[in-house]
């Protein structure tokens, strides 16, 4: 079941873990529960600085990290990209999918540059999204 902080509650080991970042609180709830049916547990983040603290307070060597991440890259506090380039600074190999509604070429080419696993630009098909989703998670 999707599910919202607290941060310190830790994933369950035997599902793939996907961690959601959009401020568009029913774009965030419609992709929780498509995944959930889809067998993965779910964690929600209002914005990308609530994403950020949740990462920030996992071990350096990246153990507990979510197997994707989802972000939008337009969030109050700190933008998918910033995520993006945050989770890339440290090293993790988690898949990270940018999703825009202000989708360009600049911001396509960054999200290329910080090595996003995919780009989506809204609207977008849910079933090709849970695809990706499925393609990079370790199952």
């Amino acid at each position: 079941m999707a599910r919202n902080a607290p941060w310190s509650i830790p994933f369950r080991d035997a599902a793939s873990r996907v961690l959601i970042a959009d401020d568009d609180a029913e774009m965030r709830r419609a992709l929780a529960l498509a995944l959930v049916d889809d067998g993965f547990e779910v964690v929600e983040a209002c914005d990308g600085q609530e994403l950020l603290a949740a990462l920030s307070a996992l071990p350096a060597d990246g153990g507990g990290l979510p197997d994707v991440i989802i972000t939008d890259v337009r969030m109050p506090g700190c933008t998918g990209l910033e995520v993006l380039e945050a989770v890339r600074a440290r090293r993790w190999p988690t898949a990270v999918i940018v999703m825009t509604a202000f989708g360009d070429r600049e911001l396509h080419a960054e999200a290329r540059r910080l090595s996003a696993s995919a780009v989506f630009d809204k609207p977008f098909a849910l079933d090709d999204l849970r695809t990706a989703v499925w393609n990079l998670a370790r199952v």
